[in-house]
């Protein structure tokens, strides 16, 4: 029976609510050459997804140029600042959540497919930050989710197995890297699940199987 050791994070939609905060950058960048994701479509399809994966889909389904993509992809994340900048801000029972898992000495990380400079700013902007040992982008790996990289990457820098992790997620692409990884995933449908109260009665549920 593992004890947990680590329990790690994705960002957006679990501990920041940031999902339409994306639709709208994404779109307000596109838009620029007439072309929109529909909400259906950034639910079911794109959720979770890097920029830069979600712009080479939309080539090969739409037809978007591709010398268009790094253009794009830049707007959309001066896009999403200006509206972290604006929207982003502390919530108590995620402080609470992260500062009595730190107390009971578990280790902490966020591993998320955004940008460096987004999980900086919105962890920041939500303080979060110290809190942290770190955080994955998907800058530190080859594969962003819904492979397992990040999450095995982190796992490596705390040097602790797979069973003694819990990954906290709430959409497809991530609940795939989470489960790859060979960690304990806890499900979540929106940030409001995750509390401190929920978070230890996964823990000692996992701990017990």
């Amino acid at each position: 029976m593992a004890k947990i050791k680590a329990v790690l994070f994705d960002m957006d939609g679990v501990l920041i609510e940031a999902k339409e905060w994306h639709f709208e950058a994404m779109n307000r960048a596109l838009s620029l050459f007439g072309m929109a994701i529909s909400r259906y479509d950034h639910l079911v399809t794109y959720d979770g997804l890097p920029t830069r994966m979600k712009l080479k889909m939309l080539s090969v389904e739409r037809g978007l140029p591709e010398e268009l993509h790094e253009f794009i992809n830049e707007m959309k994340q001066i896009y999403t600042l200006e509206m972290v900048h604006t929207l982003c801000k502390p919530s108590f029972h995620h402080e609470y959540a992260l500062s009595r898992l730190r107390e009971r000495g578990y280790s902490i990380a966020v591993c998320s497919n955004s940008i460096t400079n987004t999980i900086k700013v919105m962890m920041e902007k939500a303080s979060l930050e110290k809190y942290l040992d770190f955080f994955v982008s998907a800058q530190d790996v080859l594969n962003p989710k819904p492979a397992p990289d990040m999450y095995v990457e982190a796992m490596n820098r705390l040097e602790v197995r797979p069973d003694e992790c819990i990954i906290v997620e709430d959409n497809e692409n991530g609940i795939k890297a989470a489960k790859a990884s060979g960690a304990w995933v806890m499900e979540v449908d929106d940030v409001d699940d995750v509390n401190y109260q929920n978070i230890m009665n996964h823990i000692r549920k996992f701990e017990e199987e």
